[in-house]
């Protein structure tokens, strides 16, 4: 598919159907994400892939809030369908420890040196990639977070170690018909004139 076409098509998937993803088709997804760019070379992140029932199961069961300030039972059914889940983690540590390395000129490893979470930012470019290759390969996807108040239950579910963090979840399947409308339903795309600014603001 040209990356136009790409492009132009990602949306958020919220349902998807029967069919299985092939191992094959996942590997590939992962092996373009790793080529997002990462600050200092850093490669911080990580992902964990949910691929079987049980480990899915054992996802939602852990993630899913006990309770909400909003009626979360159509996206929940509708992302339940997914047949892989792939939880991109990143290492604050791994960022810190590597800008105290010689050739980048700090000694320490102070995080208030830092103007964003940069670690956060390269697994979201990750993500991106995870997204837009599943458009190539002709499955949906879709991106969404784990809440803060469910991160220490997903953590111990899954033996994650303290220095990783969640940045969000893609979910990965075969698009199917009915998924719950997402924000573009309700709100229209804002024009470029709207959003770029040239030469100053």
């Amino acid at each position: 598919m040209e990356f136009r076409e790409v492009v132009r098509r990602r949306r958020m998937v919220r349902r998807f159907g029967p069919d299985p993803v092939p191992p094959e088709v996942v590997d590939r997804m992962l092996g373009h994400a790793v080529r997002a760019p990462s600050a200092g070379f850093t490669q911080g992140w990580s992902f964990l892939v949910l691929d079987t029932p049980a480990d899915r199961e054992r996802f939602w069961a852990a993630t899913t809030p006990a309770s909400s300030p909003r009626d979360m039972s159509a996206w929940l059914d509708g992302m339940r369908t997914a047949p892989v889940l792939i939880v991109v983690l990143a290492s604050k540590a791994a960022y810190l420890g590597r800008y105290a390395e010689p050739d980048k000129g700090w000694t320490d490893a102070e995080e208030s040196r830092w103007p964003v979470p940069y670690w956060h930012v390269d697994a979201g470019m990750a993500s991106l990639l995870l997204l837009q290759t599943a458009v190539d390969e002709g499955l949906g996807a879709c991106f969404f977070g784990i809440g803060r108040g469910e991160r220490p239950a997903f953590a111990a579910e899954f033996g994650v170690p303290p220095a990783w963090e969640p940045t969000g979840v893609v979910a990965v399947g075969h698009p199917a018909p009915g998924g719950p409308a997402g924000s573009p339903s309700r709100r229209p795309r804002k024009a470029l004139d709207e959003v770029v600014h040239r030469g100053s603001w």
